[in-house]
């Protein structure tokens, strides 16, 4: 393990929604800022801990219950960086977000405090801690809330983009700005896979010259790279091969796990509180914000469609809701089929959110170099009974003293921290469950 007394260490929080990630980061950071006061503190020399947000829907400022933000009474008083900074309509990119984390991870460093890199998309942590890492071309198995994504490497910009694009004849622009999704990429008739092809050797030949015309999966993931990162994708895997992967900082990666017949529940109960809570206003609140005619538009006029994949529309709740609030009737069942939908997407993006640690995470942690900074990942299982109505770690009741959340997560984390005989653990990331079995680290 680490040594947090090392220069400019780095700790990030991830794993599925629903299995308190955020509120290990503030137990963590509330520790780290205890133990300072002592004579002597456990933790080294820190003085005390920023949690940096990760998320990218709780960047926007606003819809603080859709995107599930923390409230201040939960924050317990500790400094949370990159939340709440932008506008709902502005678009954020990876490279974006990079370039402020890093300004706020050596701003705490320089202050001596421990920068605390916590949210769901892992996307953006990935590549903050592995610079000029990008995704295989493989595959892409990316997270809904990382559409928005730009260059990893600050500064590129995606200029070229526009002006090939612009170029182009009427149908192949609109191919690009709505590429099929990965499943509908499966069933593609000709005349769309050729046309994909046409699309990526326009943006991109040598990697087109790579995939025949019907290979559609490739080429769909070539022009989805290019879409991502601003980059040809054949740029990128040249300047990937033979390079050695290091992490940007020594960084301790607690990946919190919960097996999905426990986990699923948990999301369904937390979809029905933020419903309670007023998700559904915000959400119309937002609609008329953006786009006041979907919300009542004039007799015998169309309404504008609102794009999904842009911006805080990208958040689940607003695309399953929409048939039901674009309903003049807004009739009961309408109202519960959007409920059901909303839950599906939530356990459906939780998965989405294991295979992308699983399958892009986990290799480039294990393909780290000998030299340079290392990041571990270390697993804490946030499996746990139920306790009747409490469906969340925040909701817990305190009478009830610790639970298995608190003693597997919470607890368990602040000793790896600490460093005091806890031996590192095992992740099984290619099995169906991962689970704490026995210590053994990665890598």
């Amino acid at each position: 393990m680490m040594s947090f007394d090392a220069s400019h260490p780095l700790i990030a929080v991830i794993g599925t929604t629903g299995t308190g990630k955020s509120q290990l980061a503030i137990e963590l950071a509330l520790a780290i800022s205890d133990a300072s006061k002592a004579t002597s503190s456990q933790y080294g020399r820190w003085k005390g801990a920023k949690v940096i947000n990760a998320d990218a829907m709780q960047v926007y400022r606003g819809l603080d219950i859709v995107t599930n933000k923390v409230t201040e009474e939960e924050k317990q008083g500790v400094e949370h960086r990159l939340m709440d900074i932008r506008s709902p309509g502005e678009e954020y990119f990876v490279s974006q977000w990079i370039k402020d984390a890093v300004s706020e991870i050596e701003s705490c460093h320089a202050a001596e405090e421990l920068p605390i890199i916590v949210g769901g998309t892992t996307y953006w942590i990935q590549h903050l801690i592995f610079p000029n890492r990008l995704v295989s071309l493989e595959d892409g198995t990316e997270d809904d809330h990382d559409a928005s994504v730009g260059s990893v490497d600050n500064g590129i910009s995606s200029t070229w983009i526009d002006e090939v694009v612009s170029e182009l004849p009427e149908s192949l622009q609109r191919l690009w700005k709505d590429l099929p999704d990965k499943a509908a990429s499966e069933v593609c008739t000709p005349d769309v896979a050729f046309s994909l092809h046409t699309l990526l050797s326009k943006l991109d030949p040598p990697v087109a010259a790579r995939w025949h015309w019907n290979d559609t999966r490739k080429v769909l993931r070539s022009l989805e790279i290019i879409k991502e990162s601003g980059r040809k994708a054949s740029e990128i895997m040249m300047q990937q091969d033979g390079v050695t992967v290091n992490a940007r900082y020594p960084t301790l990666v607690f990946w919190l796990y919960a097996e999905p017949h426990e986990l699923n529940p948990r999301l369904d109960a937390r979809v029905q509180k933020m419903i309670e809570r007023g998700m559904l206003q915000e959400i119309i609140t937002m609609r008329e914000l953006c786009h006041p005619k979907v919300v009542d538009p004039p007799t015998g006029s169309e309404a504008p469609s609102i794009d999904y994949t842009q911006g805080i529309f990208q958040t689940i709740g607003f695309k399953e809701f929409d048939q039901y609030l674009s309903s003049t009737t807004r009739p009961d069942d309408l109202f519960a089929h959007s409920v059901e939908q909303m839950k599906h997407a939530t356990r459906k993006y939780a998965q989405r959110q294991i295979k992308w640690i699983q399958n892009k995470l986990l290799p480039v942690v294990r393909s780290q170099g000998t030299e340079g900074h290392k990041a571990t990942v270390v697993l804490l299982d946030a499996t746990r009974e139920s306790y009747g109505q409490y469906h969340t770690p925040w909701e817990l009741n305190p009478r009830k003293g610790l639970d298995a959340w608190d003693t597997n997560v919470r607890e368990l984390g602040k000793q790896v921290l600490q460093g005091e005989g806890v031996g590192p653990l095992h992740v099984d990331a290619f099995s169906d469950k991962a689970q704490q079995t026995s210590p053994e680290e990665i890598p």
